[in-house]
């Protein structure tokens, strides 16, 4: 494989999911193993929808995760190519205007279940002559545009079985019956094209080699080919991956706000977290943290992604979050950590790394570390924390220091075990859990403990 060209093409009318994301991330890892480009490109022909602040959003959210477009393209400044387009199909009768509403469409499809025939639309407005489709647009009708598909032989209302086949990168050998499907609708009442027609107009002009998406596009895949072909253009390799859902099973949606990248980085997940469940979930590979994309894009096979829905849980996140943390370097973190004044940083990161689930809960032992936190000390221990104020070994301290301590306080009260270290770690820190003491009591120091403990 040659150098491919891949694309993901949101539509910016809201921020994109983590279903969203699976599809981004398909796209980069397959251009980055087979040193191709990615192109980010914004279908933005719905004005009334398409927002510039979700534009931005999505742009923010790509370099989130790591991924860097070769190129950013937006569909909204390429209509007079799309209106070009649209006049060479309709002056090969291959686009046609229909004038049923949704209603009347409805009532169609339901006399053709009646008669045991397929639900599809009849090409009725193919029989309509000059005169009459003047009239009804003298009446204020307007139509909608269908593309017809090359379904028959002679007779265009003769509609039979029509295969179209593409070897899917995922999924392997496809076959579509443009038979069993309705002429699509390129172009609405109001003049404004649905998604289909610019984006195999832009997919052509941009070269794209490969078109990766979710498989809830697969059915669409037939019509889009035939579309290609009528144009002369070389349609694209088709890839359609295994959908994500919600926890329960529930489908995810922008305008919901479900599972958003956004959300996620505000609640402080690791983008290479996000990135790796994204990736891994529902493929024979076994989920766990890859530390940068390189890692990800060396495991990434179509071959190993399930033909089923995947189901996304957060609290798998949040395990699998812990571990990236647990597993990087202080370098990895030096520029988002907060670390206390005159505190070595890699020594702060070594004693609280382990511990955390999010970064952002650094910032809590950052503060204990500069400042203190409130002694928690029950009735029963203040006698002995009172004594063990007065065994603090002096300075220098070292990882050595609390086990000095707490020897000290042990031959004084005769404590041992949990009853000797736990009200120790509580009066110092505050807290019944957390980093190691050996490490954690060092970077607190001995003037700090002495005037939370005094």
């Amino acid at each position: 494989m040659t150098n491919p060209i891949v694309r993901f093409a949101p539509s910016p009318t809201g921020r994109i999911h983590i279903g969203n994301a699976r599809t981004a991330l398909y796209n980069w890892l397959f251009a980055r193993q087979h040193g191709g480009s990615f192109i980010l490109r914004f279908d933005d022909t719905d004005k009334a929808r398409s927002k510039e602040e979700f534009a931005t959003g999505i742009l923010a959210d790509m370099a989130w995760l790591g991924i860097e477009p070769a190129r950013v393209e937006r569909q909204s400044a390429r209509f007079a190519d799309y209106q070009l387009v649209t006049e060479e199909l309709k002056a090969k009768g291959l686009l046609y205007p229909c004038y049923e509403s949704e209603d009347e469409l409805e009532r169609r499809r339901a006399r053709r279940r009646a008669r045991g025939l397929p639900p599809i639309y009849d090409r009725s407005a193919l029989e309509l002559s000059d005169g009459q489709r003047q009239k009804l647009e003298a009446e204020g009708k307007q139509p909608h545009w269908r593309f017809l598909l090359p379904n028959y032989k002679d007779d265009v209302l003769s509609i039979e079985r029509t295969e179209i086949h593409w070897d899917d990168v995922f999924r392997g050998p496809q076959t579509v019956d443009l038979g069993s499907m309705s002429d699509p609708v390129l172009v609405r009442e109001d003049g404004s094209w649905l998604y289909t027609l610019p984006s195999i107009i832009d997919d052509a002009a941009f070269g794209i080699s490969h078109v990766i998406r979710g498989a809830d596009h697969i059915t669409n895949t037939g019509a889009q080919i035939a579309i290609f072909r009528a144009l002369g253009y070389i349609p694209p390799a088709f890839g359609h991956h295994n959908l994500l859902t919600g926890s329960e099973g529930e489908g995810l949606s922008k305008r919901l706000g479900s599972l958003s990248l956004q959300g996620l980085r505000e609640a402080g997940f690791e983008a290479m977290a996000v990135a790796s469940l994204a990736s891994l979930i529902g493929t024979s590979d076994a989920v766990e943290p890859i530390p940068d994309m390189a890692g990800l894009a060396q495991r990434f096979d179509p071959q190993k992604v399930s033909k089923s829905p995947a189901r996304f849980n957060v609290a798998e996140l949040d395990a699998l979050n812990a571990k990236l943390l647990h597993g990087l370097s202080y370098d990895a973190v030096a520029d988002r950590l907060t670390v206390p004044d005159g505190v070595d940083g890699a020594l702060f990161w070594d004693a609280i790394s382990g511990n955390l689930e999010k970064l952002p809960d650094a910032d809590r032992w950052a503060e204990i570390v500069r400042s203190g936190a409130k002694p928690l000390i029950d009735d029963e221990d203040r006698d002995m924390v009172s004594k063990a104020v007065g065994l603090l070994p002096q300075d220098p301290w070292s990882q050595s220091t609390w086990m000095d301590w707490a020897n000290a306080v042990k031959s004084e009260t005769g404590r041992k075990g949990r009853a000797l270290f736990m009200p120790l770690r509580k009066a110092v820190t505050g807290s019944e859990s957390g980093p190691e003491m050996t490490k954690l009591l060092p970077l607190i120091g001995r003037k700090t403990v002495l005037a939370r403990l005094s």
